[in-house]
């Protein structure tokens, strides 16, 4: 019958355990001298040997011919205990046997002698799944138990563990391991069991790990499979290979193409990934991507190992620090509200819409995060540094004022016609401008009758009125839903046209932010160009609000009212 290799690969004695040296050694020291604890507590990660070293541990104190504080491994006892066979070694799981009464039962066998080992050795996994009561039930013979009686506990949760139960238990932490070590291992078993292991292939293996021996043998165990274990071997028998698509998926994301990472989104949520599990794996490629960012050296021996080392410096590159907070805050607050929601898949939409739109909010990791791509983009000269003057110093590509015509511009033109007596006045002036003051009544029948304004005739330039709903109805198609919804309303964006320079009077605050952005003034200047026919530059302003009317008290109208008429 076939056994998995974590169980086939078992250390029998402390010298087999890999990458706990400063702990092995400790208990082996123990072993020989015979200054035994009566109760340990091991405490670690999954897969770094706790329960393991236990076993060794209870076989190594009941061993008859220890070997420089190994078990032997041949006396009846050894054999025994790696059987299942001697009934004083017990293992227990607290995560199933966590109730008081479980602890009673436990305290009541174990005023017993041992009768075929010299100690009774009690195991108990995953200890702090204990209730409260249970604890309390363990205490006593935890702190004065028989001299024939070992207790060994194993958690990886310490903080679960009470006080009083740890200060009564030797403490051994287990470290999590590291990759060369477990890829060295990984290499030693596949040449064990004849499997053709690439070494790259072992290293992804071990990263896959995450510190975890019995993780890299399970996962060794799916790929042996193949004939050859290569890295293509590993993606696709982890089911990696969605990765790649992930790695995609964010590459549409920083080109702003919301269409097609949407489609992308589509494609995997079809394939049965979940929206959740999409938007974790997304934050661990910008996971990643940072570690090579903030720590391109020593970033191999971070990162999780499920994306290459080319993909993740490439996104390190595009992206600035702050930008990488961001957008990792971005997902850990979708995924976190995601829990509530009835429709995930709509929420891990919308962060993924606004990722792709990268909406300039008010939070203090958004403004960091523009800041440092325009500190960025002035280092690599993308933007113009500042005159040393204090104004910006003005690129050749922007638009300038138009530069007088040459001197021989006006030759082929007409000269001036004479003016003639039937020709109307230049300047025709309004003659309510000079009538006396009337009363109010008058002075408004005169505003009613004021003839209308005349309409722009065909050739001649339009004038606000006409000019701005068709600038937005010209660029409404290239801009976001907010943004033309805002374009309509006169309380949050207000235009004025002042020679060639349209000026737009934003609200302040968060509209200010989404319209002052150098992609939507490149929109807004091309469809004003295209509508009045000329250059055109549209400058964003912030919209000053009007202070409101000062109240006056009733009071202070009353004696303003007694010192007028007096």
């Amino acid at each position: 019958m076939y056994q998995a290799l974590y169980r086939k690969w078992r250390p029998q004695t402390f010298d087999e355990v890999v990458g706990q040296k400063h702990i092995t050694e400790t208990l082996k020291n123990q072993v020989k001298t015979g200054r035994l604890s009566h109760a340990y507590i091991f405490i670690g990660t999954r897969g770094t040997g706790k329960t393991t070293c236990a076993r060794i541990l209870a076989k190594a104190v009941n061993c008859e011919n220890p070997v420089d504080g190994n078990p032997c491994g041949k006396c009846p006892a050894c054999r025994g205990i790696a059987e299942g066979s001697v009934m004083d070694v017990v293992e227990l799981d607290a995560a199933s046997n966590n109730g008081v009464e479980n602890v009673r039962a436990l305290r009541e066998e174990a005023i017993f002698s041992p009768t075929t080992v010299k100690k009774r050795v009690y195991i108990i996994d995953e200890v702090h799944m204990l209730s409260t009561s249970a604890f309390n039930a363990l205490l006593k013979i935890l702190e004065e138990p028989p001299e024939h009686l070992m207790f060994i506990l194993a958690t990886t949760e310490l903080q679960k563990v009470p006080a009083t139960i740890l200060s009564r238990c030797q403490r051994h932490s287990f470290r999590r391991i590291d990759t060369p070590e477990i890829a060295e291992y990984l290499e030693y078993i596949a040449k064990q069991e004849r499997l053709k292991l690439r070494p790259e292939a072992a290293e992804l293996i071990a990263r896959l790990a995450e510190g975890g021996v019995r993780d890299a043998l399970s996962l060794l165990d799916q790929c042996s499979a193949r004939e050859e274990i290569d890295v293509d071997a590993v993606y696709s028998a982890m089911g990696l290979a969605g990765n790649r698509r992930i790695a995609q998926l964010l590459e549409l994301i920083l080109d702003r193409n919301t269409q097609s990472a949407l489609k992308s989104f589509e494609a995997l949520w079809m394939d049965g990934k979940d929206p959740a599990t999409l938007l974790g794996e997304l934050a661990g490629l910008l996971r990643d991507s940072l570690m090579f960012r903030v720590a391109p050296k020593g970033a191999l021996e971070l990162v999780s190992g499920s994306y290459d080392g080319d993909t993740l410096k490439g996104f390190a590159k595009r992206l600035t620090t702050e930008e990488l907070l961001s957008a990792l805050d971005t997902l850990q607050r979708a995924q976190a509200a995601m829990k509530d929601v009835k429709n995930p898949r709509l929420s891990a939409e919308l962060c993924i819409v606004s990722l792709c739109e990268s909406p300039a909010g008010e939070s203090l990791g958004e403004l960091r995060a523009r800041i440092s791509r325009l500190e960025e983009q002035l280092s690599r000269g993308v933007i113009p540094a500042p005159a040393p003057g204090g104004e910006r110093a003005e690129p050749e590509e922007e638009l300038r004022r138009p530069s007088r015509p040459p001197e021989d511009y006006y030759e082929d033109m007409e000269p001036p016609r004479p003016r003639q007596e039937e020709d109307e006045p230049e300047d025709e002036l309004d003659p309510l401008a000079f009538q006396e003051e009337q009363p109010e009544d008058s002075f408004l029948q005169r505003s009613r009758e004021r003839p209308p304004e005349p309409v722009p005739e065909a050739g001649e330039r339009p004038g606000i009125r006409e000019l701005w709903p068709a600038v937005c109805e010209k660029a409404a198609p290239e801009l976001p839903m907010d943004l033309r919804m805002h374009l309509k309303d006169s309380a949050a964006v207000e235009a004025v046209l002042d020679g060639g320079v349209l000026k737009l009077m934003v609200k302040a605050g968060f509209i200010y932010g989404r319209f002052n952005r150098p992609d939507v003034i490149a929109k807004l200047s091309a469809a004003a160009e295209a509508v009045s026919g000329r250059e055109m530059r549209v400058l964003i302003c912030e919209k000053q609000e009007q202070q409101p009317r000062q109240k006056r008290e009733l009071e202070e109208l009353k004696a303003f009212k007694e010192v007028r008429f007096i």
